[in-house]
């Protein structure tokens, strides 16, 4: 997030030109690759959302699905600002560093991913049943209040999601009230039980030092939970960095190679 009028996310952007063309369609709709545009339909209502497929991509081998949660910024339902921030970018920059599949939902205004886990379980479906996915290889990302919903969601679908990578988020609900007047009720496991399903998982938590949005208390808070229940997670805090830490995170190879690496255990 760029600043205090944005919280739990990051600033709203123009979508970028390159969003113009950001579907491509081979003969096959079964192998269409690019950024393409889709959605769910949920209990009447309609989800819209991003899901990136490598240029390179064949289905005769499985693929790595990361799921990325996007900041409070982003929300909407137009089902493409999300693409433009965070991970969206990282790939156009970079997409030889992204061979897997990406699925980016969005968030409605004024809600948090709470509301929208039946969606995005539905699209998950939708990727799985349209493209070849190593479900042992599913990972979980998000920055600032995705990052929350890493924190918070992950750890109770720890049987679906092999590792997680929070950017710039926390494990406090309370936080989420704050920015997220339309959020549920907390019906999540508390910091010390989430520490704990977490305990036995790869994680890798990022935050900037100097965030005046997100306090980098919260993501140590997280990381301290699962380092107290046995885990051994990572923390990479980066010096003379506000609340983008995002850019640096998903822009660094090393993270994201040891995110597609990552798998459930047998």
């Amino acid at each position: 997030m760029g600043g205090p009028s944005q919280p739990l996310g990051a600033p709203r952007a123009m979508i970028s030109p390159l969003l113009a063309a950001m579907t491509v369609f081979c003969a096959d709709p079964a192998a269409a690759t690019g950024f393409l545009n889709e959605a769910v339909t949920v209990d009447g209502t309609e989800h819209r959302y991003v899901l990136y497929v490598p240029r390179d991509y064949a289905a005769d081998r499985a693929w790595p699905l990361v799921v990325f949660l996007h900041g409070a910024g982003e929300r909407g339902a137009d089902g493409l600002k999300q693409s433009d921030v965070g991970i969206g970018r990282a790939i156009r920059l970079n997409p030889e560093r992204f061979p897997c599949l990406v699925l980016m939902p969005q968030c409605p205004e004024e809600h948090f991913w709470d509301s929208m886990i039946p969606a995005i379980e539905a699209m998950m479906e939708k990727a799985k049943a349209a493209y070849t996915v190593d479900v042992k290889r599913v990972t979980l990302t998000g920055l600032s209040m995705g990052g929350y919903g890493t924190w918070i969601w992950g750890p109770v679908k720890k049987d679906v999601f092999a590792a997680y990578l929070p950017i710039c988020g926390g494990g406090s609900f309370a936080d989420i009230r704050r920015f997220c007047p339309k959020a549920g009720e907390d019906v999540f496991p508390s910091i010390e039980e989430r520490g704990k399903l977490l305990a036995d998982r790869p994680v890798w938590a990022f935050h900037g030092k100097d965030d005046d949005v997100v306090p980098p208390f919260r993501t140590r808070q997280m990381v301290r939970a699962v380092e107290k229940a046995g885990g051994k997670p990572r923390l990479t805090e980066y010096p003379d960095t506000g609340h983008n830490s995002w850019d640096a995170a998903y822009g660094d190879p090393e993270a994201i190679a040891w995110l597609l690496a990552q798998k459930l255990p047998d």
